[in-house]
């Protein structure tokens, strides 16, 4: 369903009813379907609901209006347009920034928070985690050479053939003005530091050992610095465990939050 969100319309999609939410944000310019499959195993008792962010996707918007910032006020937009008072927010590498930003200005909006393979504003790594860099606008590379690239090193998981076509028809959506702009407006105009110890609920982060796109060590070092924060190191995985390891994800997010 597109709802009207600060002035754009974007794309969302809602799975089950229960008295739990849970918010998931795609990283770069990969829409919703990078949470679809734990979406659907957990909304047998959860409300799952995610979106295509700003350039994701179905969500065209006018590319100056692509920036990290914009994609934070969505959080509380989408929110409020499907009347979501208290949710668990979800953010996959690129979206784990956008989420936790989001968290901090509103905390009185979350109940809980789930890390995959990112990292919050600030930190050393490039804070587009996942997202490709384009160069100079006259030398930049062919969209689909850098989809192609980056999907190989965002599933290294064998006998992932599938999924990696998956990933590639994703990320080809959003076209490549939409996604160079997104690396762009990563490294020119970043989220401003945030202090995670600020963070006061419950937080799982999960990352995938054999991820070369976001470091495991990074992953470790934020749930350190989250009081209330567990840590999960998912065996051979990759940057995309929602995609590739989708039960697993689901299993850590239940015991996580009990429910």
């Amino acid at each position: 369903m597109f709802v009207e969100v600060n002035g754009l319309l974007l794309n969302t999609v809602s799975f089950g009813s229960g008295s739990t939410t849970m918010l998931a944000h795609g990283g770069w310019v990969a829409n919703w379907e990078l949470w679809q499959q734990p979406m659907e195993l957990l909304s047998d008792q959860w409300r799952c609901v995610s979106y295509d962010h700003r350039g994701a996707g179905l969500s065209v918007v006018p590319i100056e209006q692509i920036t990290l910032q914009g994609c934070v006020d969505d959080v509380i937009g989408v929110m409020d347009a499907l009347r979501i008072e208290r949710c668990i927010v979800a953010g996959e590498s690129l979206g784990a920034p956008i989420v936790i930003s989001a968290l901090l200005r509103h905390p009185e909006r979350f109940e809980g928070l789930v890390i995959v393979d990112g990292v919050p504003p600030s930190t050393k790594a490039k804070q587009a985690g996942e997202a490709p860099q384009s160069g100079a606008s006259k030398e930049r590379p062919d969209y689909d050479t850098v989809v192609a690239t980056f999907v190989d090193r965002c599933i290294p998981e064998p006998e992932s053939e599938h999924l990696r076509r998956w990933g590639r028809e994703i990320l080809m959506r959003a076209g490549g003005e939409a996604a160079f702009r997104m690396t762009a407006t990563a490294t020119t105009d970043p989220l401003p530091p945030v202090d995670l110890s600020r963070i006061n609920v419950p937080t799982l982060v999960m990352h995938g050992s054999a991820d070369v796109i976001v470091p495991p060590e990074l992953g470790r070092q934020v749930a350190d610095e989250i009081p209330d924060a567990k840590f999960l190191l998912i065996e051979g995985a990759g940057d995309v465990p929602t995609i590739t390891r989708p039960l697993e994800v689901v299993e850590a997010i239940r015991a996580r939050f009990g429910r």
